[in-house]
């Protein structure tokens, strides 16, 4: 029953998804970024003990609410944990009526044809299983793209979508995410040839069968529109990609359809040093903006 509730809440209410996956190689700079140094910690299990608890900090402020925050992604660690003595997942849904997603990828490949596809992910089957077991709704993986090869962008697009395929026969929404490199020289030209071919691939789906999109904030306002409207997606959501906020928010607020699914932007200007009340009114500060810009 949950994940028709969730579907109905992702598809029809108004807010975004903060994704809070940072996983074991980008940590360490989401924690230098929060005031946790790499002297704060000696091992991977101390580092993300330090991130769940930042993680659990945004999660139990009171401004963190479902008013304004549609879904939060989470990394595989943080959906071992609790928050408040219970499941991440299971609290973000029960206690917040927040959607939670779950980040499945193990990383990206080297570059090659001038994109990153996604490493293998052994064991999906199994990690989805377990997911089954709290109230996760949709999954995330991401590639990136870094400059405008059709091949390597096919390649990349279609490796996202066999993914995606075998998720949703596991009764999960997939969150296909093939970012593309803010600072690549050909950016509009990468964006023309990826929504060309994530249509071709919406084309292959099967009946009733939806993914939603993560997307890098396209150079030309409103050039995903097509996707947006597209039946075989249930929503098309923005990444900022090392935009700041101030950019990332003002870039999407310029392409009504699109909602935020920001990270560093939604963290940025948090940090462990604040006082609960400096902490809290910066995080409410950061929802206000990305709520604002995802509601155009």
């Amino acid at each position: 029953m949950s994940y028709q509730q969730q579907l109905e809440r992702i598809k029809n209410d108004t807010g975004f998804i903060a994704a809070l996956d940072q996983s074991g190689g980008s940590t360490p700079k989401a924690l230098r970024m929060y005031g946790v140094s790499e002297s704060d910690y000696e091992n991977d299990d101390e580092m993300f003990a330090q991130v769940h608890e930042m993680r659990s900090r945004i999660m139990t402020c009171e401004c963190f609410s479902s008013e304004r925050v549609l879904g939060a992604i989470l990394f595989e660690d943080t959906m071992d944990r609790e928050v408040n003595g219970k499941a991440t997942a299971a609290y973000l849904w029960e206690d917040k009526n927040i959607v939670p997603f779950l980040k499945v990828d193990k990383g990206l490949a080297e570059q090659m044809d001038g994109v990153q596809v996604m490493l293998p992910i052994p064991g999906l089957d199994a990690l989805l299983d377990k997911a089954k077991n709290s109230p996760v709704f949709g999954t995330k993986m991401r590639s990136v793209i870094h400059s405008a090869s059709a091949s390597g962008i096919e390649t990349v697009v279609q490796q996202q979508f066999d993914v995606a395929k075998q998720i949703i026969s596991k009764g999960f929404m997939p969150i296909v995410e093939p970012e593309v490199n803010i600072e690549s020289t050909e950016k509009l030209a990468c964006e023309v040839l990826l929504k060309a071919e994530i249509l071709r691939n919406l084309e292959r789906l099967e009946g009733d069968q939806q993914v939603m999109l993560k997307l890098t904030l396209p150079e030309e306002a409103g050039f995903y529109k097509d996707l947006i409207d597209h039946p075989q997606v249930l929503k098309v959501v923005a990444l900022s990609g090392g935009y700041s906020r101030d950019e990332a928010c003002e870039r999407l607020a310029q392409n009504p359809g699109m909602i935020a699914s920001f990270s560093r932007a939604f963290t940025e200007g948090l940090s462990k040093q604040q006082s609960d009340e400096e902490f809290a009114n910066t995080i409410d500060a950061s929802i206000d903006k990305i709520y604002s810009a995802s509601k155009v």
